[in-house]
């Protein structure tokens, strides 16, 4: 929350990407393609904040959002080349140092991530 709270003051409002916006396609990057659902798991937000989340990104053309032609149910999101550029540019220096200072400070964030993503599929097959 408070990590939540310094990260907004810090980049809302500058660069047309909001922190929230920032973290989806950080998220989305490390875990992509993934489903709606585990991008919202991964952001630990339900189904339906990551689908308000994602309209504004796709109308913008930072991520595409299609059906799985494998369960017509599920949604794939992935990053256009235009959100993976405006996340490098205007996110990425954030999120590395957020993802840097975590690190230095001894928190396993890399085995955070792959725990969190085990640990959703693991409750998501029940």
């Amino acid at each position: 929350m408070l990590l939540g709270d310094a990260a907004r003051r810090r980049t809302d409002g500058q660069d047309g990407l909001t922190y929230s916006q920032i973290r989806l396609l950080g998220t989305l990057e490390d875990i992509e393609p993934a489903t709606q659902h585990r991008l919202a798991q991964a952001l630990s937000v339900s189904d339906p904040a990551i689908s308000r989340a994602l309209r504004p990104l796709e109308a913008d053309g930072l991520v595409q959002v299609v059906v799985d032609p494998a369960h017509a149910r599920r949604r794939l999101v992935t990053l256009t080349e235009t959100g993976r550029k405006a996340f490098h540019v205007n996110g990425k220096p954030l999120y590395d140092e957020f993802r840097a200072g975590l690190v230095a400070a001894g928190f396993p964030y890399e085995r955070y991530l792959e725990d969190t993503l085990r640990l959703a599929e693991l409750l998501e097959s029940d």
